[in-house]
């Protein structure tokens, strides 16, 4: 039997999920079939409504090696194992003869633990474990989500936080999960033979496929201690998100209650003395961490300095002690012991990062109304780390939506690491960018409006005229707006203003409900808009009528204060380059070309994006932004633009009215 090609495939998998075979998803299936076969790194753009997933599903099956798909989103990876992978193992396994295995893998916390479940939780006043059933009463939220996952622990088969539905709150699930460093391993463990997270392991080292997380794969990479199985073949999607979560696995926190739960969790395993040290340095930095710092540390103060000090050979003492004592009194030692050990060495490792002073790492103070102060240590770039760990013995597909910014693959190439495409050496990873384009006719079905009129905007300063631009551009919409703002502080203040002067329009604003109820009741009423940040940028998928204006209030660079965001304009600009472009205005760009996104989601969407920033318009750096977004037909012109969507309102309610 001849071997099937690549075309026979991608259609036997695309007629499987009732799917169109488009242009760009056959050049994306060609592009990764090539790079697998040849060992090389690939970037592929794939715009909305591609069918990128099957773009890279076909080839990677097609080829047989082990393949491991890594994703930002919850949403994707439960589409991938419970929509596309199904579907199209079984329309290839005629074509292909064999029936690849996958699976999904996360990080431990993800999975119920039945040794929490059943022997009860450490807690921290008190020697042994308790009962959270017991302690919890029955009637309160958190008494009935145990009793709940109780329950559910009897008939789940994955034991996966994200099977239980519906959901149960971060409080109770840490009740019944443990992190990696607090596990007792399977073989100390009386519940390891029936352990969820182990046989989720298992069933991965099994697997031809191997769905994962990019804080999962971060892990992979900086701990050094393999967490995902051998695989030849990595695929990044939501690749525009892999260097902020990268960033976030590598960043450390101290707080005050974070290191009294160490201390409260070490007390009675310990020696006296060995107590007393801790808890004195703890009280030393809980006194240093009430006091005014500034934002970012590039100096640590001497007194905080040595109130780490004391604080990470404080730790080092009980962590030895902890190793040394055995007391037989406390209810199920090891797992109290396990806790604390994780507790305090986590503790530590951030006092000896931050102490130790790395050049790479940058160090900032923060203070919440809510969480109280932290003090945080993050990496100044993750570029060197992705670039020795992610493309090392493998080939590796990065793609996204959103990765050609001003023209071209090197700014976000940059970030992971890669030289410029092109460039040559013996210890430069080689890759090539791919732009397969969108099915979607942009400048037929987009207009991009710039408000050059209006004022230029100034941080937190009045921007009247901006508010009576938005006004104007929702009633001539007829509502039907997602409200992408800079901050949340500009979205509350636009939303409150709107209100009383629109109020045929209700405005629904980010974190007055879940963000799941805010896109449904969005999505359901034409007339109602969506104000909200960041996760509004990149998270609302609302085809069709109710959402045919999209607004940006300004061009989202980073906070001038953002320790970690000016560390890294300053080092570029030290090293003789252009920090602001190659930070700030990637940055702005990204995020840009994400929430322009929101507008087109299907082939029969008509609608405008409106950027409220005249430095689009006007500034020098304006043409790199905008050749970052889709193609829409470009004006600056307001009577153009409110006649635009006066005109798209009318088709849509025309339609509404047909469909009535």
């Amino acid at each position: 039997m001849t071997k099937p090609s690549l075309p026979e495939l991608l259609h036997a998998a695309v007629t499987a999920v009732g799917g169109a075979e488009r242009p760009g998803q056959v050049t994306m299936a060609e592009a990764v079939a090539e790079a697998i076969d040849d060992g090389s790194h690939l970037l592929v753009q794939a715009g909305t409504g591609t069918g990128k997933s099957l773009g890279y599903l076909v080839p990677a099956l097609a080829h047989g090696e082990r393949v491991v798909v890594a994703t930002a989103t919850l949403a994707l990876q439960r589409q991938l194992v419970e929509r596309d992978l199904p579907r199209t193992v079984d329309a290839l396994h005629p074509l292909l003869r064999r029936r690849p295995e996958f699976a999904m893998l996360k990080g431990r916390s993800n999975y119920l633990c039945l040794h929490r479940l059943n022997e009860g939780v450490p807690q921290d006043e008190e020697e042994g474990l308790f009962d959270q059933f017991e302690a919890a009463a029955p009637t309160s939220k958190l008494g009935q989500d145990l009793l709940r996952v109780r329950d559910w622990a009897d008939e789940t088969e994955t034991g996966d936080r994200d099977d239980l539905t519906p959901g149960i709150s971060d409080r109770a699930w840490a009740q019944v999960s443990v992190s990696s460093r607090e596990c007792l391993g399977a073989s100390k463990c009386a519940y390891g033979a029936e352990c969820f997270a182990e046989m989720a392991r298992e069933r991965a080292k099994l697997s031809e496929v191997v769905v994962t997380n990019h804080a999962l794969l971060a892990i992979d990479a900086i701990e050094g201690a393999p967490v995902l199985p051998q695989h030849e073949v990595l695929i990044v999607d939501e690749a525009h998100e892999l260097v902020s979560r990268v960033t976030g696995v590598a960043t450390g926190e101290l707080t005050p209650g974070q290191v009294n739960r160490a201390v409260r969790r070490a007390a009675k395993l310990v020696n006296e003395k060995a107590a007393d040290q801790l808890q004195t340095a703890a009280e030393g930095f809980e006194r240093l961490m009430e006091l005014a710092l500034p934002g970012r540390l590039e100096e640590i103060p001497e007194d905080l300095g040595y109130a780490l000090m004391a604080l990470r050979d404080a730790c080092r003492t009980v962590i030895s002690a902890i190793g040394a004592t055995r007391d037989k009194s406390v209810q199920d030692e090891d797992a109290v012991r396990k806790q604390a050990l994780a507790s305090v060495e986590t503790v530590h490792d951030v006092a000896e990062r931050i102490t130790n002073g790395s050049e790479w790492d940058v160090v900032w103070y923060e203070r919440h109304d809510r969480f109280g102060a932290s003090l945080r240590v993050a990496p100044m770039s993750v570029s060197g780390l992705l670039r020795e760990k992610l493309f090392a013995d493998r080939s590796v597909v990065l793609t996204s939506a959103t990765l050609k910014l001003g023209g071209d693959f090197n700014g976000v190439g940059a970030s992971l690491g890669l030289a410029p495409e092109g460039t040559a050496g013996d210890d430069i990873p080689q890759w090539k960018g791919v732009d397969v384009g969108s099915p979607f006719d942009y400048p037929k079905q987009g207009i991009l409006y710039v408000a050059k009129h209006l004022s230029r905007p100034a941080r937190d300063g009045d921007r009247t005229d901006m508010l009576d631009e938005l006004t104007d551009l929702i009633q001539a919409a007829g509502g039907r707006t997602l409200g992408l703002f800079s901050s949340m502080r500009g979205a509350q203040l636009a939303a409150e203003e709107l209100r009383s002067r629109i109020p045929e329009f209700p405005i629904l604003l980010q974190g007055e409900e879940t963000l799941g109820e805010l896109i449904k009741n969005f999505a359901a009423d034409p007339k109602t808009c969506l104000f909200g940040t960041l996760s509004l940028w990149q998270g609302v998928d609302v085809p069709g009528a109710s959402c045919q204006l999209v607004v940006m209030d300004k061009i989202p660079f980073p906070r001038p204060d953002d320790p970690l965001m000016s560390a890294r304009q300053k080092a570029v600009e030290d090293a003789g380059g252009n920090g602001f472009m190659s930070v700030a205005a990637t940055h702005a760009a990204l995020l840009m070309a994400q929430g322009a996104g929101r507008l087109v989601r299907a082939s029969g969407d008509r609608g405008v994006v409106a950027v409220l920033d005249q430095r689009l318009a006007t500034a020098r750096y304006g043409s790199y932004l905008k050749a970052s977004l889709p193609d829409f037909w470009y004006t600056t012109d307001r009577n153009q633009v409110r006649k635009s969507l006066a005109a798209i309102d009318a088709v849509a309610k025309q339609a509404e009215v047909q469909e009535a």
